[in-house]
């Protein structure tokens, strides 16, 4: 399977009592599918997939099936410590519909994970799912990064499809583009380094700006690929703002109120998060609407201006 593309790691909705809304869910997944997203991740950082148990993964997996059209790619995250209860997560997403599985590094034990471990742990992973495997690194909130001789190793398994890289070292990202193989996937996570990462080679990105700007994020990689890079450059300049805003300046709450200023239902954090106060709610706000302003319309997609 190759993977390429734009796709949403998307936020879980709960309700005021910290349990699933799955009504909202189900609304949230019918906008973003009116979009032009290549498909979405369920339960990846973004979807809070640690403060989540294994039967509401599974409740969460099986609505965002019904919702997706055959076309779009419902990727769910399955990451766990050890790699007995990572497999079994794997087993469970595709059996609840997931088309792949984003499995996050184990981290708890930093010091016994070397390169070595991680490969007996994502080959034992990709041997034993139904699915292909994207690898997942996100150093700022693991604590552990990859080592390139252990994706080097794994690029090459058959049920590997491909890496999340998370930060926004591109030397790293260009160091994985460079050892990739032909169909190994490297996708990136940073949307303020979105057009850099796609100039290196990036195949695309799972990007959380993209759960709000979609059709944005989805533009910037049809103008990087047409080789209209000065327009691609500028789009990125305007939606850097907004993605650090939403991103490394206030989290998954930050997320979560841009989505409820669009008209999703973001519902509170589950704690032990907080909501964004009322001050960043209106900063998130101004952001959005600043946005909506000044970037290229989406109106060009609608009236079928072919980017060439």
């Amino acid at each position: 399977m190759t993977i390429s593309g734009v796709y949403a790691p998307v936020p879980t909705p709960f309700d005021d009592d910290g349990e699933l809304d799955l009504v909202a869910w189900r609304g949230n997944l019918t906008r973003w599918m009116r979009t032009p997203l290549d498909g979405l991740v369920v339960l990846g950082s973004n979807g809070e997939a640690p403060l989540v148990d294994d039967d509401e993964a599974e409740r969460l997996i099986n609505v965002a099936r019904e919702q997706l059209p055959s076309d779009r790619l419902l990727i769910a995250g399955t990451g766990r410590q050890a790699t007995k209860n990572t497999i079994k997560a794997c087993r469970r997403a595709a059996g609840a519909g997931a088309d792949l599985v984003l499995v996050r590094t184990p981290s708890f034990f930093k010091g016994q994970l070397t390169t070595a471990a991680f490969i007996r742990h994502y080959t034992a992973v990709a041997d034993a799912c139904p699915v292909p495997v994207l690898l997942y690194n996100f150093s700022a909130l693991t604590g552990v990064t990859l080592p390139l001789e252990a994706v080097a190793t794994l690029s090459i398994h058959g049920n590997i499809a491909g890496f999340k890289e998370s930060g926004p070292d591109m030397s790293y990202v260009g160091d994985l583009v460079g050892l990739a193989p032909e169909g190994f996937a490297v996708l990136v996570g940073s949307a303020p380094t979105f057009f850099t990462s796609l100039m290196l080679g990036a195949a695309g990105g799972i990007l959380a700006l993209a759960c709000v700007a979609p059709e944005e994020c989805v533009r910037l990689y049809e103008l990087v690929h047409a080789g209209r890079y000065d327009e691609a450059r500028v789009l990125q300049g305007q939606l850097t703002p907004l993605a650090k805003l939403i991103t490394s300046a206030h989290g998954i709450p930050g997320l979560k109120a841009a989505l409820a200023h669009l008209g999703y239902v973001g519902g509170p954090p589950r704690a032990p998060f907080e909501p964004v106060g009322a001050e960043v709610s209106s900063d998130i706000a101004r952001q959005l609407d600043r946005l909506a302003a000044v970037a290229p319309s989406v109106s060009d997609r609608a009236a079928g201006v072919a980017l060439e």
